[in-house]
């Protein structure tokens, strides 16, 4: 081969090279923030697309006003002001959001699921406090007097509530947190990400590999050490929310008592449920139903499921062991560690 020659195979292959790397870079690449809020829990976004800078850290500021707004473990925010006074002006965009929400879950549930229950589980252990308590039926009659999310008056400007209330987003917060970081993310023109904090997730567009993104669901039956799954589910534009009793319990005088409090009956809730995951457009929603099955049980959350046009699994227990109920929309997409049933 000439000089010419193999000068012109030389740029020739130079060019070839460039243009790889140039695809290399053009293509979309998998990001990935992650860090605590909420105390103690985990978050983790993924990306796909052009890295954003500073976008960890926007993160991390929302999730800091996110709680400042609505946690009752910090004595400064906004629902802790409201609780202490009866009565709030809104100085954030969150407050009013959850409060229109919460308003609809509780009347499609029967009022089952319903953030004034605070006091109750305060008294129950599971608040702020975690109290250890010693109820009777005359406190947990009392403590009834003072819930009912039909007590709530709000418009877009504040809330006000009944003496002695105490309103509790525990039970929705993390679903709505998801929301709030997926709408960051799309203001921010990132169309394939996904989201999830303590669980719950938001997924939207397909993963890095063009895929929808692919989600394990917990065996309600594991100790913490174990961490089995139970289903795989694969998700494109919709969330998830997981609620159950097999994590957050305590134990005294030789009963279980279980952090799902029906405000019906001022006790914690029993029945052959283990775990609610929800399938909605939002995680919010999904969040709150998932809690609401956890106080309703299985046959009146498939009824609900039904009538309200949602996708669950619910895992419970029968005479014949473990097993689950999936509705028909979400079985295309699901993969199943175990046999289950409509």
């Amino acid at each position: 081969m000439n000089k010419k020659r193999l000068l012109i195979f030389g740029i020739g292959l130079a060019i070839a090279f460039g243009f790889v790397s140039y695809l290399r870079k053009d293509t979309p690449k998998l990001h990935h923030v992650t860090g605590q809020t909420m105390g103690s829990i985990w978050y983790n976004v993924k990306y796909v697309g052009a890295e954003v800078d500073g976008l960890d850290q926007e993160i991390a500021e929302e999730l800091v006003a996110f709680n400042q707004s609505l946690s009752t473990y910090i004595p400064s925010s906004e629902i802790s002001r409201l609780n202490k006074s009866g009565s709030l002006t809104f100085e954030s965009d969150y407050f009013f959001p959850v409060l229109q929400k919460s308003k609809e879950i509780y009347r499609n549930t029967d009022g089952t699921f319903d953030p004034s229950i605070g006091p109750l589980v305060q008294a129950w252990g599971f608040g702020p406090d975690k109290k250890i308590p010693t109820l009777d039926s005359l406190k947990v009659d009392s403590l009834k007097s003072i819930i009912g999310f039909d007590q709530v008056i709000f418009d877009e400007d504040g809330v006000s509530v009944p003496e002695n209330f105490q309103i509790d987003f525990s039970a929705i917060a993390k679903g709505y947190a998801v929301d709030v970081i997926g709408e960051l993310l799309e203001s921010k023109n990132i169309a394939r990400y996904l989201v999830e904090i303590g669980g719950e997730v938001r997924c939207r567009g397909e993963n890095d590999e063009d895929k929808p993104w692919s989600l394990g669901i917990e065996d309600p039956t594991t100790t913490p050490n174990e961490q089995r799954l139970m289903a795989i589910v694969r998700l494109k534009d919709l969330s998830l929310a997981t609620s159950g009793n097999y994590r957050n319990y305590y134990e005294q005088n030789g009963e279980i008592y279980a952090h799902i409090i029906d405000p019906r009956t001022g006790y914690t809730a029993k029945h052959n449920l283990l775990s609610a995951s929800v399938f909605a457009p939002d995680c919010m929603t999904a969040d709150a139903y998932a809690t609401a099955f956890m106080v309703l049980g299985l046959d009146y959350s498939r009824e609900i499921i039904k009538v309200r046009d949602l996708d669950a699994i619910l895992i419970y227990r029968s005479n014949n062991g473990i097993e689950s109920f999936v509705s028909e929309g979400i079985q295309p997409f699901l993969e199943m560690n175990m046999a289950s049933g409509n």
